[in-house]
């Protein structure tokens, strides 16, 4: 699970050059032509956990951009350009992620980047791209701040950087939606609330607190965690004692795990819900306890989307020895949000590769029927679809619950 761990896409940045530039290694189009014939390299970088805790999504993140480079080639998409990955691993943690943004911004031929999976790690590396005009699409954070500001909350919202976009929906839109369905649907009144203090978690349960309690919802407990904690003990008293119904946690699967399964082995027999840091698979490995827990997850789900078809299809043709996890569809379609921006910048530089800019102001603009729907973005870099899903653990595997788009 660990094998590839550098695999970045480059993309090359004079704009003098024509893409006729170099020398190809002869990939092959889908009727046997050279495709790639006399290119120039475009590199697409990609950053994700690909090692510790979080691997099993930072890996999938990489296959599924992987991915939508090779079919890029396959098809000759941007003709006269060749695609190339460079991945680096930033461990789910902003000190790596920084250095790795100053890696990929140095490398002249990375014309963009996909990701990275933690919105924490995403503040240490959006001020590095803007400054270089390097574009950087996220299939997974979800913190808010990172595209409207630090004032959104209050109603004042400000892109900060020119060069961020994502296509994962805001824990504006998913703490709510996770809040309505508690108290709508599943008729949970009273919630213990816990989160571990990072960007994604602190925020995600912080969206999802302000919307319960608008509802009628009780929060009968607050407490917060370390990401790296593992021993619950004195949580799990509290929240025994709360006559809580339901925990809501912000933060991520090493850590929720191990918290639902000390709840159920304590006799707290309520469920646990999350966000989609904890819609993975190994949460139900962490957690063989996990059956009735709760997650929501961005977008609809990839499985039940007939543009999917073709992506789970070639993802398994391909392969890949990790599942494409939560933000597979995402991830492919970031890489191709960046794929048509400089398909379009070719066009408007008369056939050359153009420069980083000329890249990022043609993604603003981008709208293409992507494997999670229709692909576009809003004046602050934000996907345009707000639609999400509500999971449930059962028999072993997370199970649709409830899909829909948000309604404030």
């Amino acid at each position: 699970m660990r094998h590839r761990s550098a695999v970045v896409v480059s993309i090359a940045v004079i704009g003098a050059l024509s893409l006729s530039a170099c020398g190809s290694r002869g990939e092959k189009k889908a009727d046997g032509g050279n495709s790639n014939s006399g290119s120039t390299t475009v590199v697409i970088g990609v950053d994700s956990p690909l090692t510790g805790d979080l691997s099993a999504l930072g890996l999938g993140i990489r296959n599924s951009a992987d991915l939508a480079i090779k079919k890029a080639n396959e098809t000759n998409e941007v003709p006269g350009v060749k695609f190339e990955i460079k991945a680096l691993d930033d461990t789910g943690k902003p000190a790596p992620g920084q250095q790795n943004a100053t890696q990929l911004v140095g490398d002249p031929k990375v014309l963009g980047v996909v990701g990275p999976l933690n919105s924490s790690v995403s503040q240490s590396m959006q001020q590095i791209f803007d400054d270089a005009g390097l574009v950087q699409v996220s299939p997974a954070n979800t913190g808010v701040a990172l595209s409207q500001g630090e004032k959104w909350a209050s109603g004042e919202k400000k892109r900060p950087f020119t060069s961020y976009f994502r296509t994962a929906t805001t824990d504006a839109v998913q703490g709510p939606f996770a809040a309505q369905f508690l108290y709508n649907d599943a008729k949970k009144t009273k919630v213990f609330l816990i989160d571990d203090q990072k960007t994604y978690g602190a925020g995600l349960a912080g969206t999802f607190k302000g919307e319960f309690t608008k509802l009628g919802g009780q929060l009968v407990g607050e407490e917060h965690v370390n990401p790296d904690d593992r021993d619950f003990a004195a949580i799990v008293t509290k929240v025994k004692s709360s006559g809580a119904e339901a925990v809501y946690y912000g933060g991520e699967y090493p850590a929720a795990g191990p918290l639902s399964l000390q709840l159920k082995e304590a006799n707290v027999n309520i469920p646990l819900m999350g966000g989609d840091g904890i819609q993975s698979g190994d949460f139900i490995k962490l957690n063989p306890k996990s059956q009735g827990d709760y997650a929501t997850a961005v977008g609809l789900p990839v499985e039940s989307l007939d543009t999917a078809k073709k992506f789970i299809a070639d993802y398994k043709a391909a392969g890949y020895k990790d599942a494409y996890e939560t933000y597979g569809g995402y991830s492919y379609d970031s890489a191709w949000a960046i794929i048509q921006g400089v398909k379009q910048a070719v066009k408007d530089n008369n056939g050359k590769v153009p420069d980083r800019k000329a890249v990022r102001d043609a993604v603003q603009k981008v709208s293409f029927a992507g494997v999670t729907g229709t692909v576009s973005f809003d004046e602050f870099g934000d996907t345009t679809n707000k639609q999400l899903t509500v999971y449930t653990v059962k028999d072993g595997k997370w199970a649709v619950e409830k899909s829909g788009t948000f309604k404030g």
